[in-house]
This record gives structure tokens, sequence and C-alpha cells, in this order.
């Protein structure tokens, strides 16, 4: 299996993630000042089970964290779900 890569493309309001060249999933986001609210993750049905909703919320969070300037409110089940299962981004949630 080759490697996730994840990019933001902020055009559509979502970070994306593509497995060899191709779309294989989603995470919709809204932003404000001080937030980021992930809003829904999607994975094509031909990519579940590989890693990728995995490697795209992290992808995801890692970019929220380097560029320093919002908290995560994960509305979407998965992120949230996610979220508590990885205490080291835990401090990225919002309280």
């Amino acid at each position: 299996m080759s490697d996730v890569e994840v990019s933001n493309n902020a055009d559509r309001k979502r970070y994306e993630a593509y497995l060899d060249g191709e779309l294989a999933g989603y995470a919709e986001y809204m932003l404000s000042n001080e937030l980021i609210t992930f809003t829904h993750t999607e994975v094509g049905p031909e990519f579940e089970g590989r890693g990728v909703g995995s490697a795209l919320v992290r992808g995801a969070l890692d970019d929220v964290r380097a560029a320093g300037e919002r908290k995560v409110l994960p509305l979407c089940p998965f992120v949230k779900g996610w979220m508590a299962k990885h205490r080291d981004y835990q401090d990225l949630g919002y309280r």
C-alpha cells in the first residue's frame, strides 16, 4: 500500500486524502477566528479499511497544530472519536 497524502483544499474547505493519486476521502470544515470545526468525514468505500480515515485526520490535525491559530471543534463523530483515542492530539480540542 502506498502512503496516504493529505492536503488542505481551502477553496472547498476540506482536507483531502489521496492514495495512489486518487481522491480517497475528505474531511470538511468550517473556520472562525478561533476554531476549525470538522463537520463531516468521508472515505470512499473502495478505500475503507486501509487507514485512509486515520491518516486524513492525523494530517489535518498536524496542519492545524503547525499553523497554531485555532482550536479544533470535532462535530464529526469520526474526528471526535479519533481525537479521543489519540491523547497526543487532545491539546488541540476546544474546551
